[in-house]
């Protein structure tokens, strides 16, 4: 089983990749988002399923894992093959398919093309249980978004810097970073360092 590529873009079509792995290149079936994504001559890393047939081989790739694990929950959907499930993850996001079978609503899945009406009331029933909607309180989402700047500082404080120092330079770091680096404590934590440099003992205070 090939779980997972990661080497050079060859070649890039609207639903294909051709990824250079120890000089083979390997087809990959991806969704428009992730080729849209793709730069020819960059590196590139994508969980896979190998689908097996009779007559072919055929390798499916996608930027999360997440999304792989719907994919590979969607092939055990009756009715539905490796190009129907890529179809409707080219066409709804994770979050959005979990919504759709935690509410029983098939209708995101008709307009998935090549579903038609019978398979996407199959594709609700047959997720229901599998696949969890999950909603955030804004509440929640606020703590989670402040919590990481504090433990930043935290870390900077164990490093030697003031905390003054430390929650000065956090502040101004995470206003220039990009989403995910404000949601990660060890990215946001190195750019601040690239920032400060080297890790210094300070006064108390100073």
């Amino acid at each position: 089983m090939i779980s997972s590529v990661r080497g050079t873009v060859l070649h890039i079509e609207p639903d294909s990749i051709v990824v250079e792995v120890g000089g083979v290149g390997l087809s990959v079936a991806v969704t428009p988002q992730v080729a849209r994504a793709a730069h020819l001559g960059e590196q590139i890393t994508l969980h896979t399923s190998l689908i097996v047939r009779e007559d072919a081989l055929s390798l499916f790739g996608f930027e999360g894992r997440d999304e792989l694990t719907v994919f590979t929950q969607l092939l055990g959907v009756t009715g539905v093959g490796p190009k129907s499930a890529l179809g409707v993850l080219a066409t709804l996001t994770v979050p959005q398919i979990a919504d759709a079978v935690s509410a029983d609503d098939d209708a995101p899945f008709r307009r998935v093309s090549g579903i038609g009406p019978k398979t996407a009331k199959l594709i609700v029933v047959q997720l229901a249980g599998k696949i969890v909607a999950s909603h955030p309180s804004p509440a929640s989402r606020a703590d989670a978004s402040a919590a990481v700047p504090a433990q930043v500082v935290q870390a900077l404080i164990g490093l030697g810097w003031s905390e003054r120092v430390a929650a000065e330079a956090v502040e101004s770091v995470a206003g220039d970073a990009a989403p995910a680096d404000r949601a990660s404590v060890p990215a946001l934590l190195r750019l601040t360092l690239s920032v400060l440099g080297p890790a210094r003992k300070e006064p108390v205070g100073g």
